[in-house]
């Protein structure tokens, strides 16, 4: 085992000794619903990635849901979550999460993923251009980073929470990957002008 040395005494400001460890306990939004609030969580992105979104993109973009209130119920958090190289975001009870985004921002992805995404990328500005091995390469910006998890990936997981607690036991979203897509595909469609005013594209 490596050993660290780490900074032990306690600090002392203004003549005043500081409280050396944080006494208030961590809000657990794995286990417990939170009266009255859906909390916006932020991980650290992890090597090679970086949160284009911050929690004020998404507390914004919420507001702009129809039917936000309705959609809250059960909804304990929205977590920035690190980077994978498998997933945009997933979804557990109570608990949607946004993968951090490529430092690089442009992806390659395969031409059956763009061509199913087509008209979001093309409405927020995203250039694909076809490689020679059947993949398309997506030249993001941050904005449209920002706008491709707010409209697609954030409604896709809040579609699942969605699936969730339509259900008669509201312990798992039996409905799958189609139905939150078609839930994202609705929504986004819908407020895409309000978006627009909102972020100022």
């Amino acid at each position: 085992m490596q050993h660290i040395n780490r900074k032990s005494a306690p600090q002392v400001v203004k003549g005043r000794v500081q409280k050396k460890n944080n006494l208030n306990p961590s809000i657990d939004y794995y286990d417990a619903p939170l009266p009255g609030m859906v909390l916006v969580d932020r991980k650290r992105p992890g090597e090679g990635y970086k949160h284009v979104l911050n929690k004020s993109d998404i507390y914004q973009f919420l507001e702009l849901l129809p039917d936000w209130k309705n959609l809250a119920v059960g909804l304990n958090a929205v977590v920035l979550a690190p980077g994978e190289w498998s997933s945009d975001g997933y979804h557990t009870p109570g608990v949607v999460h946004i993968c951090a985004w490529e430092e690089g921002l442009w992806r390659e992805m395969t031409g059956d993923h763009y061509r199913a995404h087509q008209d979001i990328f093309e409405r927020l500005g995203i250039i694909g251009e076809e490689t020679c091995d059947e993949y398309v390469l997506c030249k993001f910006d941050e904005s449209a980073v920002r706008g491709y998890q707010l409209l697609h990936i954030l409604l896709h997981e809040l579609g699942h929470h969605h699936d969730l607690m339509t259900t008669r036991s509201q312990k798992r979203a039996s409905r799958g990957e189609k139905y939150a897509e078609e839930y994202a595909r609705m929504y986004e469609a819908s407020i895409w002008q309000q978006y627009q005013k909102a972020f100022r594209l």
